[in-house]
């Protein structure tokens, strides 16, 4: 059994995969491998995981507008997530989907829920993210 959460739309998309959650805000300048999709920040609790292809859910960034250059080459590479979850609106993951929309037309969806939503989240359950902000979580099977 499933259920749904609804957002705010930050960057329509289309998405599915594994979530990959973590509870502490993420640098991706020296936080994320644009190269490999790894996340080689070894004070963050996602350390060494894998968030390429999956729908990495994370309370907000953490730095400055490095993290749209970061991303933007992740997406180049196809190394980035398939999606993004924050439990607030968070401009520069924004300002990357934009970008990679413009340059690649590849945008990276974003979505923002709320934080009691957001807590309720888990590692390894699958979620599809549609057009108009639901958010669709099952339990893997």
């Amino acid at each position: 059994m499933g259920r749904v959460i609804h957002g705010k739309v930050l960057m329509e998309g289309l998405a599915s995969g594994p979530l990959l959650v973590g509870n502490a805000p993420l640098s991706f300048w020296g936080g994320y491998s644009q190269f490999t999709g790894e996340i080689i920040d070894r004070r963050h609790p996602l350390s060494g995981k894998i968030a390429a292809g999956c729908i990495l859910a994370i309370p907000a960034s953490r730095g400055s507008s490095t993290t749209t250059a970061v991303l933007l080459e992740a997406v180049r590479r196809g190394t980035a997530p398939a999606a993004l979850i924050t439990s607030e609106t968070d401009t520069f993951l924004v300002l990357a989907s934009v970008v990679a929309d413009e340059l690649y037309q590849k945008p990276i969806p974003v979505l923002a829920i709320q934080v009691e939503e957001f807590e309720t989240l888990e590692d390894g359950q699958h979620a599809e993210l549609t057009r108009d902000g639901s958010l669709r979580i099952t339990d893997p099977t």
